[in-house]
């Protein structure tokens, strides 16, 4: 069987990427390679990730830096101030990286793990991706996929206050506090996106962005082994953000 590795949020950390392969002994032959999101921006060399993951056969999901990166190269948003992935718009394989970036699913799942950019919504229940997710495309952004991508505190009902951070207060929790919302859910939940919470490894729950921009990690989750393999940032790329 091969391995299944789960890489935190990169946003264009290559030499931690490939130190982090390394580490992990990785074989495209005898592994499976699943980023969960934001592969891309605030960091040195998005175009270098892109072509490292495509290169390794990664799986993955998008998130949201890299749904913001299509958008961008679709002319349906302008390039912010804070962006740092002008090497993909303007590398000479940049139709082939947007392409296979794209290709990106919003959920993936398997009979015992669900891999997600963000989270999950109170309401999906035990099939998320029957109807809500499934077939949903990036640059059009379903309502369901915005939720997946972007999510860190919801109420019960879903209802997302209008800012993370400072912590709301209630009736906003973390949204993993509402997962399993049905008892016949099993399956553990792979997420990314909350740098500030840092390392989650709970029943059912692995949250796997350590900050790797911010100059803190960069997480590796193997599932076979529930294992952790750990790279340190070579520096901070970009200051702190919600």
């Amino acid at each position: 069987m091969k391995r299944r590795i789960f890489v935190g949020d990169i946003q264009g950390c290559r030499d931690e990427l490939e130190r982090l392969l390394e580490r992990l002994g990785f074989d495209p032959m005898a592994d499976e390679l699943h980023p969960v999101g934001d592969l891309v921006n605030r960091g040195p060399d998005s175009a270098g990730v892109l072509r490292v993951l495509r290169d390794a056969g990664a799986g993955g999901v998008v998130g949201n830096h890299d749904l913001h990166l299509l958008r961008v190269a679709a002319g349906e948003r302008p390039y912010g101030r804070r962006d740092t992935f002008q090497d993909v718009l303007g590398a000479p394989d940049r139709d082939a990286l947007l392409s296979w970036l794209a290709d990106r699913p919003v959920l993936r799942e398997w009979d015992d793990l669900l891999l997600v950019h963000a989270g999950l919504h109170p309401a999906w229940g035990a099939r998320p991706g029957a109807g809500r997710l499934s077939g949903a495309t990036h640059l059009e952004s379903p309502e369901a996929a915005v939720f997946a991508l972007t999510v860190r505190y919801c109420a019960p009902d879903g209802t997302r206050p209008e800012a993370d951070w400072p912590p709301p207060p209630a009736p906003f929790r973390p949204w993993f506090e509402y997962y399993p919302s049905r008892p016949d859910e099993r399956r553990t939940v792979v997420f990314g996106h909350w740098a500030r919470m840092g390392l989650v490894l709970r029943d059912q729950l692995r949250g796997l962005d350590t900050g790797c921009v911010w100059g803190l990690r960069l997480t590796a989750w193997i599932a076979e082994e529930d294992r952790l393999v750990q790279v340190e940032a070579a520096r901070a790329y970009s200051e702190h953000s919600d």
